[in-house]
């Protein structure tokens, strides 16, 4: 299963920021796009605020029937990003 999980958010200064993830059950693929650059970032990290979005976006869809499996998958890709 692949879903591409995406949304906006506005940042301290002012700037938009979209944030794209395509996920499966082995890898998540993370891009960037603030709205004053030309070009998305694929190589930044995420932050923890947006693991957080990402777990609760995941969370509402699992609430409606999807697999929770996927929740606890993206759960362990995250605590191994953050032991590295």
């Amino acid at each position: 299963m692949h879903n591409l999980i995406s949304w906006k958010e506005k940042l301290d200064d002012g700037v938009k920021r979209e944030v794209r993830v395509h996920v499966s059950h082995k890898k998540l693929k993370w891009q960037y796009k603030r709205s004053d650059a030309e070009s998305w970032d694929y190589d930044s990290d995420p932050l923890s605020s947006d693991w957080d979005q990402l777990l609760d976006i995941l969370r509402r869809r699992a609430g409606r029937g999807r697999a929770t499996d996927l929740v606890d998958a993206v759960n362990r890709m995250r605590e191994k990003a953050v032991m590295r």
